[in-house]
């Protein structure tokens, strides 16, 4: 039987791989590639950047939800939030906000970190060695 912590890490699993599927599907079925590629450009980034954007999300996503090395996948995902927590940070801190906010993707950005830190979950498929911290 699992534990509570591995039972916990799933729940974390899986929400963050269902949030950057719905992060890319958001950027494919509502705002469209091409659209998304010209918000990149208004922010002073790669149209192309996008593209590579929405490809992680998705194959992120996919992984996470699987659990296929989800420590590593979380931990190169962890860019793509705090991305947007740079493009938001003019907005203020609530993401509801005009333009949206800030604290939504820095809360994605943490729970992402956590999830590399503490460890695939319950029912991963390819799961990887635990961070350890030894401070002396």
């Amino acid at each position: 039987m699992a534990s509570s912590t591995s039972l916990g890490l799933l729940l974390l699993r899986l929400s963050l791989g269902l949030m950057y599927l719905a992060h890319a599907g958001l950027k494919l079925f509502v705002f469209t590639l091409p659209g998304t590629a010209q918000f990149f450009v208004g922010q002073g980034l790669p149209g192309g950047l996008a593209y590579a954007v929405v490809a992680a999300e998705i194959a992120g996503g996919a992984l996470l939800l699987l659990g296929i090395y989800p420590r590593q996948v979380a931990l190169v995902l962890t860019p793509i939030p705090a991305g947007a927590a740079w493009v938001h940070a003019p907005n203020g801190w609530v993401f509801n906000a005009p333009g949206g906010g800030w604290e939504y993707p820095v809360f994605l950005v943490a729970m992402s970190v956590v999830l590399w830190l503490a460890g695939d979950g319950a029912g991963a498929l390819k799961r990887t060695a635990r961070f350890t911290w030894n401070a002396a």
